[in-house]
């Protein structure tokens, strides 16, 4: 079931009820995902040269929060990370803002969000320079996820972490021992202080019912690729997968999901503009980037990275750049080449 036809229908109740409260990304999102795949997110003439047949077809709105785009992109992501997993066990930790803080994160997104990077990546930093943990510097994997598997406002930060760290004085690899990264508790502590801190000087008021005991998780995934595919899910198609929607009848919509506690299929069912403003409400401030890396996984430690994966005896190879998918022909199957390219004006009337 497509989501641009859910929009279709809905769009005009959802705007109606949500008018108010909805942000102007929203509505580019709307815009971007109805015109996904036809006409007015543009054309390319592409041509058979084996049996001479010839069509326009449609582009993609390469929207991020768009269920059928970018599955290039993050197979490319997925590329560029391999070329970075090395031969250690892996870890995952995951930051949780309390319910308490989701209003005010909801409402200054652009501010909290980028907190939010830094304090995660700031107190796991100072654990592994801590002589009693490690005593050397990590490479962090962040990815921002503002959903639960309910599709609710949920704000946290998963970070693959590789079990162990480099030490710059003596050039030499740290290794984790064990299934154990840090403390879970001590974290959670340094964490809740520093976010606060920081909430207090960006000039943000932080309410008084914040509870006094965060939640920090941290996991051993065994090989990085797990993890890193996991974070790749929702990097560059949305929320919600559209084979995850499985009706659309009496003006309300249904999807399933799995509860994470007992593993078992749920189902949700709102109604038609309810549903567009639980998927809506996760689409990022333009421009704010969702993953980033950290210590030697840094795009400027490039050259730490080479040490290290020299150390570990990694064999390191040239990561060649995942050619697009190409156009295939209807009647003959060849390659198609592209001739040309048009794109819908709108003119008011």
């Amino acid at each position: 079931m497509e989501l641009s036809s859910i929009i279709n229908q809905y769009c005009d109740a959802y705007i109606t009820k949500y008018a108010g409260t909805s942000l102007p990304g929203h509505l580019k999102a709307i815009n971007a995902i109805r015109s996904c795949r036809t006409p007015d997110s543009g054309e390319l003439y592409v041509h058979c040269p084996n049996c001479n047949h010839g069509q326009w077809h449609p582009l993609s709105c390469g929207h991020r929060s768009c269920p059928q785009c970018q599955n290039h992109e993050a197979s490319q992501w997925i590329d560029r990370q391999q070329g970075k997993l090395l031969p250690v066990p892996y870890f995952m930790a995951t930051f949780t803002l309390p319910y308490e803080l989701r209003s005010l994160t909801w409402h200054h997104q652009r501010k909290v969000y980028s907190i939010l990077f830094i304090c995660v990546s700031s107190t796991l930093k100072d654990f592994g320079l801590n002589p009693k943990n490690l005593g050397a510097e990590i490479g962090m994997t962040m990815a921002l996820h503002t959903h639960s598997r309910r599709l609710d406002f949920h704000p946290h930060v998963h970070v693959v972490v590789p079990g162990g760290g480099f030490d710059k004085q003596r050039r030499q690899w740290k290794k984790k021992k064990g299934k154990y990264l840090f403390n879970e508790f001590a974290m959670a502590k340094v964490f809740r202080a520093r976010f606060l801190a920081a909430l207090k000087n960006a000039g943000l008021s932080i309410p008084k019912n914040v509870p006094r005991k965060w939640i920090v998780d941290c996991d051993h995934v065994g090989k990085g690729i797990t993890a890193l595919k996991y974070l790749s899910r929702y990097l560059y198609r949305g929320v919600i997968s559209e084979k995850n929607i499985v009706s659309n009848q009496n003006g309300r919509v249904t999807f399933k999901y799995i509860e994470s506690k007992t593993g078992k299929t749920r189902y949700r069912t709102l109604e038609g503009e309810d549903f567009l403003q639980l998927i809506l409400q996760h689409v990022l401030p333009k421009g704010f980037r969702r993953v980033r890396d950290y210590g030697f996984l840094h795009g400027n430690a490039k050259k730490m990275l080479f040490l290290v994966q020299l150390i570990l005896h990694v064999a390191i190879q040239e990561i060649k750049q995942r050619p697009r998918p190409v156009f295939k022909c209807p009647c003959c199957k060849s390659p198609m080449i592209i001739l040309g390219f048009r794109q819908t004006v709108w003119k008011p009337g």
